[in-house]
């Protein structure tokens, strides 16, 4: 299958600046880390859709992990690759074309709201990942607080609200963006897979675009995170919710 070119590609080269070692990206991550780490053991193999730079797949590899990564943007694995992930162009959509067996899977900060029918990524993955095996999914949340209250007091309702838009809204680099809420995705995955637990990633921790923080303060509001992000109520608020699956 022939890809056309991401909207991703402008952003490889800068996004592990913008993103991945900023305070507030390494506080979301290990957040996810916290939670996935039990998930899998040496010697398993995972596969990452939408790898990205290869952040999450260096770290689960530096723990026994053995990982394919995937990403429809050539430059990302090109980043990826440079740094020793075993990355492919493959669009997450294409996934059926692989014929590998993995113990589990991952899809880590909103690869999966890019694309439009989880459904049809479920039931890929059913065939992909072995019994037993777990899938665990980060996706933008629908209703952030941070989000909400930010633009709000700035007179910005639109950028407040915009996660509540139904269907697809595209973002600033024109890729398409869509909201699921937690039911929709289990749903979409609970034909194939149990809903096992899942949290809030960034609540007292903002959005990236949310600079205004010192360093001890993101980690202070990472520690506080840490305890009550899983909470029922408040993990609905946070700018990610991170869903953890086993395949029945």
């Amino acid at each position: 299958m022939t890809i056309a070119g991401s909207p991703f590609d402008k952003l490889a080269a800068q996004y592990d600046a913008l993103w991945t070692r900023t305070p507030i990206g390494i506080s979301q991550r290990l957040a996810v880390w916290r939670r996935l780490d039990a998930m899998f053991r040496p010697g398993d193999r995972m596969l990452d859709l939408g790898c990205g730079t290869g952040e999450d797949a260096l770290h689960f590899k530096s723990r026994g992990v053995e990982v394919y990564g995937i990403d429809a943007s050539a430059a990302m694995v090109g980043v990826a690759r440079n740094r020793g992930v075993n990355a492919h162009r493959l669009a997450i959509e294409s996934i059926a074309d692989l014929r590998e067996e993995f113990d589990g899977a991952i899809s880590n900060f909103g690869a999966l709201n890019c694309v439009a029918r989880l459904e049809d990524v479920a039931s890929a993955l059913a065939q992909r990942v072995r019994l037993g095996g777990c899938v665990g999914i980060c996706l933008l949340g629908r209703a952030c607080i941070w989000e909400m209250f930010y633009f709000a007091i700035r007179g910005n309702p639109r950028k407040a609200f915009r996660r509540f838009t139904r269907g697809k809204t595209r973002s600033s680099i024109g890729a398409d963006v869509r909201y699921p809420s937690r039911r929709q995705v289990e749903q979409a995955f609970g034909c194939h897979f149990k809903l096992i637990g899942w949290s809030g990633i960034g609540l007292c921790v903002p959005p990236s675009y949310i600079n205004e923080f010192n360093d001890g303060t993101i980690r202070g509001f990472s520690a506080v995170d840490a305890c009550i992000a899983h909470w029922p109520v408040l993990r609905a608020l946070a700018d990610h919710r991170l869903f953890i699956f086993r395949h029945l």
